[in-house]
């Protein structure tokens, strides 16, 4: 199997309620380095909330997640992507009146290292060489993405598509070891869908990023995943290779809308 058997990810017995909805309910499970690993399951199996414990937005109510063997369980949002973890959500998080060139600018912030003092002496200092630095990875990114010829539009003024494209892009920038997708998909057609499964695969087979994706696209989970995770009223009932999920009763009843015979129901 694909990635080594160090997990980059672990969740150890995670709880999440809201007042006295639970949205998670002790959910354990292991992401390795180096794999492309799927959360799936129904509308508020509790998907985005664990995303959002990983990322830092929502505290556990009980249990740890740790992340490259350091308990993360308390750190912020910025503590973690300095330590390499990204994230794109599921409703767009650009900023609207901002280009694309600063959007994915604003990605990489924390990853300056030139204080107010240093960076006033922009060119005997180190700020100039650090600033190029930056510019080249992002030169990346968007040679990669294929947006260079929207890097000076507004982002709010582009198509839905491309901003999910810029979205990734900043991402990216934060240069993560693992990148968390919230539904990269999600509003597309099929030639954007393509194209969008065909970044995420190089992100992890050739830029070497650990990824754990949310998406409903079955057809793309099954044929892109390394490992795919199933979720149900915050449990996990299934957890496994793709095609033994695929094989798996209790996902097929629960989240694929498979005929219940004798019930008549689906």
């Amino acid at each position: 199997m694909k990635g080594d058997s160090t997990p980059i990810l672990e969740v150890r017995d995670v709880s999440l309620q809201f007042g006295g909805v639970a949205a998670l309910m002790d959910v354990n499970f292991d992401v390795r380095r180096g794999e492309l690993f799927s959360i799936i399951g129904p509308n508020g199996a509790g998907k985005t909330s664990m995303l959002n414990c990983i990322s830092g937005r929502y505290s556990p109510t009980a249990g740890r997640v740790v992340f490259k063997g350091r308990d993360v369980t308390r750190l912020t949002p910025n503590q973690r992507a300095g330590l390499g973890l990204g994230r794109t959500f599921q409703n767009l998080a650009l900023f609207a009146h901002m280009t694309v060139l600063d959007n994915i600018m604003v990605g990489r912030h924390h990853l300056l290292k030139n204080n107010f003092l240093s960076g006033s002496l922009y060119w005997f200092g180190g700020a100039q060489k650090e600033e190029l630095a930056h510019r080249r990875h992002i030169e990346d990114i968007i040679d990669f993405l294929e947006i260079s010829h929207i890097r000076k539009a507004v982002a709010g003024t582009l198509s839905y598509g491309l901003r999910k494209r810029v979205e990734l892009a900043r991402a990216i920038a934060v240069r993560p070891d693992l990148i968390l997708l919230d539904e990269p998909m999600a509003g597309m057609n099929l030639e954007e869908k393509e194209d969008m499964a065909r970044y995420i695969v190089d992100l992890n087979e050739e830029w070497g990023m650990t990824v754990v994706m949310i998406e409903h696209d079955m057809g793309v989970v099954m044929d892109i995943s390394n490992r795919v995770m199933v979720l149900d009223f915050g449990r996990v009932i299934a957890n496994g290779l793709p095609h033994e999920i695929m094989a798996n009763e209790h996902v097929k009843t629960a989240y694929l809308g498979v005929e219940d015979e004798e019930q008549g129901v689906a």
